[in-house]
C-alpha cells in the first residue's frame, strides 16, 4: 500500500534548480535511505513533504490516515521544562487521565452517604471507565518507555532533571529525537539522526528502529547505519533522483552498473551524432542543390533525435593527499597514569597508552568522557591532574578540531589558508583550494558565513598542507558527504605518518583503523583490530584471546589472574541476571493480578457495592505500588 508519493516535484530558488522532476513512491513499512552530496536538496525534499516548504510544481500524495514525524532543525522545546517534563508532554492525554483518576480516588475515600447513592455510583463508574482507558492507552508503561528512550540515547537519571535551557545544541537535538521516537508516528523522517550520538547510542537507535512498525525515511552520511536499517536507497544528485532497491552497499553496486549502462548509451549516441554531423557538413561542402537538400533532410532527422543526457556524476573533495615532511622516531606517544577531573567530575584516571610510528589508532568512548580533553592535553592546551605524556623524537602534531575553533571568522577563505602557509604561490593556493571545491570568487567568502561542511574542508586542506607526521583527528567525517568521506579514508590509508582519531563513524573505523582504545573512567581498554573486531570482542570476550595475549606480551601469571578475575565478574553478572529475571517474573505476575482487579471493578456486584468497590480499589493501589517499587529496583540493576 502506497503511503507517500511524489510526481514531477520541482523546486528552485531563482535560477538555481534544487529539485527537478522528482518522482517516486513509498509503500507502508519501507525503510528508505536518502543520500547525496551536501546541498543536493535532501533536507529541502523533507521540508516539502512535511509541509514546511512550498514547491513550484508537481503532485504530492500523503496518506491522510498516517501521522508524520520529522526531526527538523527548528527544535520545538520549552526552555523552562526539565528533560523529563518535556518528554512527558508527549503523553499529555495520559497525564490528564491520571489527574482525573487521582481526583476520583480522593472522592472515593470520602465517607459513604446513603442519600447520595447515585453520586457514589457515578464516581465508581467513571473511575472504572477511566482506569480501563488509562490501561488501554499504555498508562502503566509510558514512564518506563520514557526511561528506556532516555537511557538509550545517552541520558542518565540525573540528566533527566536538567532544564532544557542549560543543554548544549547536541543535547537538545537528542531530546527532540527522544520526543519524536516516543510519539511513534506512522511515517518517520530522520535527518542525520546519528549526529551528536556516541557509539552506544547509535547502536541502541539501530536496534530500536529495527522493531519500529512504521515507514522510515533517513537522510544520513552514516554508511554503516544506512546498511543496518534501510532496504531502499534514493540518491539525490544534480536535482535528480535515482532509486535503488537495497541498502547503501547494494545501491553502490546498482549505481555503478546503472552509470556504466547510461554512459555507454550516451557515448554511442554522441558518436552517432558526430558521424551524422560530419556527413551533413560534407554534403553542404558539395554546394549542389541535391546535396544541400540531403544535408537539410539529415539535419531535420538529427534534430528530432531525443538527446540522451550524460549520467549524473558526483562532485566532492576527491584530491586529498596526506604526506609527511619529516619522519618521526619509532615511539610516537607514551602516556602513563594520566588523569583529568573538573571539580568532582572525573573524566578519566590511570590512562596508559603507547602509540608507534605508522599506527592508525582510534579513541572511542561515551560522549563527555573526555576524549577531546585528552587531545588538548597532548597539545598542551589543557593540563592533566597527574601522570605523564611523552612525545617521541621528531614528532610533529597536526590537529583537526571538530568545533573548527582554530579558524578566524573575520578572514576570507584564501587569507585563512595563505596566512598559515605564506611560502605558497598564488597559483598553488588557488589550486589547493580548488581541489577542496573552493573556486572563483568563493575563495573570498568570509569564514563566519560558511557552513559546517565548508569549514570542515578548509581545516582538512590546512591539515594536508602542514605535512605533519602525527595527526590528531577529532570527528573528521562530521559535515562531510559520502564522496568526501571516502576520499578522506583513501588518503588516510595511504598516509605514511601516525594517526590517532576520535570518531563515531563505524564505516570509517572499519576501513581505516587497525587498533582501538575505549576510554572509560578508570583508563582505557585496548582492542587490536577495527570496529568489527571491537564489537565481536565485546560480545564474546574470549574470542581472539590467544592472539591478544601474544600481542600484549602477558605472562602466564598475569593471564591466569585476569581469567580468575573474569570468572568472578561473570559469576556476579550471572547472579545479577538471575535477580533481574526474578524481578521481571514478579512484575509480570503482579501486572496480571492488577488486570484481574481492574476487571473486577467492571462487575456489577462490585461497582454497585461501595464497600466492595473501595476494597478492590485499595488492592489496586497496593498492587500498583508494589509494581512501581519492583520497576525501581529493576532500573537500578540495569543501570
Amino acid at each position: 500500500m502506497i503511503v507517500l508519493s511524489c510526481k514531477d516535484i520541482h523546486k528552485s530558488y531563482g535560477i538555481d534548480v534544487i529539485l527537478e522532476n522528482i518522482t517516486f513512491s513509498i509503500n507502508e513499512g519501507e525503510r528508505i535511505g536518502i543520500i547525496g552530496p551536501n546541498g543536493a536538496g535532501k533536507s529541502t525534499l523533507f521540508k516539502i513533504i512535511t509541509s514546511g516548504l512550498e514547491y513550484d510544481s508537481g503532485d504530492l500524495f500523503i496518506d491522510k490516515n498516517k501521522q508524520l514525524g520529522y526531526l527538523s532543525q527548528h527544535l520545538d522545546l520549552k526552555a523552562s521544562n526539565t528533560i523529563f517534563e518535556e518528554l512527558c508532554s508527549v503523553f499529555s492525554e495520559l497525564i490528564s487521565i491520571e489527574n482525573k483518576l487521582k481526583d476520583l480516588e480522593q472522592k472515593m475515600s470520602e465517607p459513604y452517604d446513603p442519600l447520595k447513592e447515585d453520586y457514589h455510583a457515578k464516581i465508581i463508574k467513571d473511575y472504572t471507565n477511566y482506569t480501563e482507558l488509562y490501561n488501554t492507552r499504555g498508562g502503566y508503561s509510558y514512564k518506563g518507555e520514557i526511561s528506556k528512550v532516555l537511557k538509550g540515547l545517552g541520558f542518565s537519571d540525573e540528566d533527566s532533571r536538567k532544564p532544557i535551557s542549560i543543554l548544549s545544541g547536541g543535547q537538545k537535538t537528542r531530546v527532540a529525537l527522544c520526543k519524536l521516537l516516543l510519539k511513534k508516528p506512522e511515517i518517520l523522517f530522520l535527518d542525520e539522526p546519528t549526529n551528536h550520538l556516541d557509539l552506544d547510542a547509535i547502536e541502541w537507535l539501530e536496534d530500536y528502529l529495527h522493531t519500529y512498525k512504521g515507514t522510515i525515511l533517513i537522510i544520513s552520511h552514516d554508511r554503516y547505519f544506512l546498511d543496518a536499517i534501510t532496504d531502499k536507497t534514493f540518491e539525490l544528485i544534480n536535482g535528480h533522483i535515482n532509486c535503488y532497491n537495497g541498502n547503501y552497499t547494494k545501491a553502490l553496486e546498482l549505481k555503478k552498473k546503472d552509470y556504466e549502462i547510461k554512459l555507454k548509451a550516451f557515448e554511442i549516441q554522441q558518436s552517432e551524432i558526430k558521424r551524422q554531423e560530419a556527413i551533413i557538413e560534407r554534403y553542404r561542402s558539395f554546394n549542389r542543390e541535391k546535396s544541400i537538400k540531403a544535408a537539410e533532410s539529415r539535419q531535420k532527422a538529427l534534430d528530432k533525435i531525443e538527446r540522451i543526457k550524460p549520467p549524473d556524476k558526483e562532485t566532492g573533495v576527491t584530491r586529498i593527499s596526506f604526506e609527511t615532511l619529516i619522519k618521526s622516531g619509532k615511539d610516537v606517544l607514551h602516556v602513563e597514569n594520566l588523569s583529568k577531573s573538573f571539580g568532582d567530575h572525573i573524566l578519566f584516571q590511570n590512562l596508559c597508552m603507547d602509540i608507534k610510528s605508522g599506527e592508525k589508532t582510534a579513541l572511542i568512548g561515551e560522549n563527555g568522557r573526555g576524549k577531546t580533553t585528552f587531545f588538548k592535553i597532548l597539545m598542551d592546551k589543557v593540563k592533566s591532574d597527574s601522570g605523564i605524556k611523552v612525545l617521541g623524537k621528531n614528532v610533529f602534531i597536526g590537529y583537526y578540531d571538530q568545533e573548527q575553533s582554530n579558524l578566524n571568522d573575520d578572514k576570507t577563505i584564501i587569507d585563512e589558508v595563505w596566512d598559515d602557509f605564506p611560502e605558497l604561490t598564488t597559483t598553488e593556493v588557488r589550486n589547493a583550494l580548488a581541489a577542496f571545491l573552493f573556486t572563483g570568487d568563493d575563495v573570498f567568502k568570509v569564514i563566519s558565513k560558511l557552513s559546517g561542511g565548508e569549514k570542515c574542508r578548509i581545516n582538512l586542506l590546512k591539515l594536508m598542507l602542514s605535512k605533519n607526521n602525527f595527526l590528531l583527528l577529532d570527528e573528521p567525517t562530521n559535515h562531510l558527504d559520502i564522496v568526501s568521506r571516502e576520499a578522506l579514508e583513501d588518503a588516510l590509508l595511504s598516509y605514511d605518518g601516525t594517526i590517532l582519531v576520535i570518531s563515531h563513524d563505524r564505516y570509517f573505523l572499519n576501513k581505516v583503523v587497525s587498533k582501538m582504545y575505549e576510554l572509560e573512567e578508570n583508563g582505557v581498554k585496548q582492542y587490536l583490530g577495527n570496529y568489527t573486531y571491537y564489537i565481536e570482542k565485546k560480545k564474546n570476550p574470549t574470542r581472539f584471546q590467544y592472539e591478544d595475549e601474544v600481542s600484549d606480551g602477558k605472562t602466564k601469571t598475569q593471564i591466569h589472574a585476569e581469567k580468575k578475575k573474569k570468572r568472578e565478574e561473570e559469576k556476579l553478572e550471572k547472579q545479577k541476571k538471575l535477580k533481574i529475571k526474578n524481578i521481571e517474573d514478579r512484575i509480570a505476575s503482579l501486572e496480571e493480578e492488577l488486570e484481574k482487579l481492574q476487571s473486577e471493578l467492571c462487575l456489577e456486584e462490585v461497582y454497585s457495592n461501595p464497600e466492595k468497590s473501595i476494597e478492590v480499589n485499595n488492592k489496586i493501589s497496593e498492587t500498583q505500588s508494589n509494581i512501581d517499587k519492583l520497576y525501581e529496583e529493576w532500573e537500578k540493576l540495569n543501570s
